[in-house]
């Protein structure tokens, strides 16, 4: 890791460049911004909701759960940030990366309810009723907001 060490600033939005080893929060747009603390320079963004991620705040430092895993980039960097630290975790391989993302739309629809993203044209129902699976989507708004919540990519 580059940054081992991230100074935190609460924001209202992103700034259109994000400056390496700081941690942008934004409880405006619920969402944190981050340079990749690999170094690679990739911009890295986690969503502040039920089922992503969440932030504690001591006073002095911001910690980040669950961990951060670039699985999309190529450097496919992972650590934890605790109290403003960056602690390198081991890398995770495609068949954990794929069982994280299926517990993750799992996590996302039963939480926002599978009956509402059918609604939206986003879940049908699989085999015995109890798995979800996403299929296309119009381009509505509603549409692309249901399919992010379920880690659709769009």
């Amino acid at each position: 890791m580059r940054h081992r060490i991230l100074e935190h600033r609460f924001v209202e939005s992103f700034p259109e460049v994000l400056e390496p080893g700081v941690l942008y929060v934004s409880l405006e747009y619920g969402s944190v911004a981050h340079s990749c603390c690999c170094g690679c320079g990739e911009e890295v963004v986690t969503p502040l909701t039920p089922t992503d991620w969440n932030i504690t705040y001591d006073g002095e430092s911001v910690t980040l759960h669950p961990s951060v895993g670039s699985w999309t980039l190529a450097c496919r960097s992972h650590y934890v940030i605790r109290r403003n630290r960056v602690i390198e975790a081991p890398p995770w391989s495609d068949a954990e990366v794929a069982a994280e993302r299926l517990r993750d739309r799992r996590a996302k629809a039963a939480h926002y309810g599978v009956e509402v993203a059918a609604e939206a044209g986003l879940v049908g129902v699989h085999g015995s009723g109890s798995e979800p699976i996403v299929r296309a989507a119009g381009s509505s708004l509603k549409d692309r907001l249901f399919g992010w919540l379920l880690g659709r990519k769009t």
